[in-house]
């Protein structure tokens, strides 16, 4: 559990940073969410997709019943060598066994070109705010 919030806050901090100002990723991910009490309650309830390499954990995914991707992060030192790409098609793979046919997510700036090459398309453009600090993220879609 501690190895996903260390990526989620990671990734956020070291990727994320080159489209979202310090303020933006420190309000997105602050220290706080490198504790796990919120995260032992959020995953038991999600149970996300892990993807390892060897015993290593590089990403997360959580795909709900409902189509929609939350929190799909990989480890800041493994982007690009085709983690995203692994967690996705495991995504595809349950939505087709699933029988769920529309899957959609919030995509950061940062996600939205890895998002649109896995057939994802913009529905609209959102800007969210936490703590008075807005956000932009891409309401994203697909059909399977």
């Amino acid at each position: 559990m501690q190895a996903l919030a260390n990526i989620y806050y990671h990734t956020i901090h070291r990727i994320n940073i080159q489209h979202y100002t310090e303020e933006q990723v420190n309000v997105w991910a602050p220290t706080s969410s490198l504790e796990t009490e919120g995260w032992a309650k959020k995953f038991p309830r999600t149970k996300p997709i892990i993807a390892l390499v060897g015993d290593i954990i590089v990403g997360f995914a959580e795909f709900e019943p409902s189509g929609h991707i939350d929190c799909f992060y990989c480890h800041h030192e493994w982007i690009g060598k085709g983690v995203g790409s692994a967690i996705m098609e495991e995504i595809f793979r349950r939505a087709k066994n699933s029988h769920i046919h529309h899957i959609f997510s919030e995509v950061s700036i940062t996600a939205k070109p890895f998002f649109e090459k896995q057939g994802f398309k913009v529905v609209t453009e959102q800007t969210m705010g936490r703590k008075d600090i807005a956000l932009t993220n891409f309401k994203m879609e697909r059909t399977i």
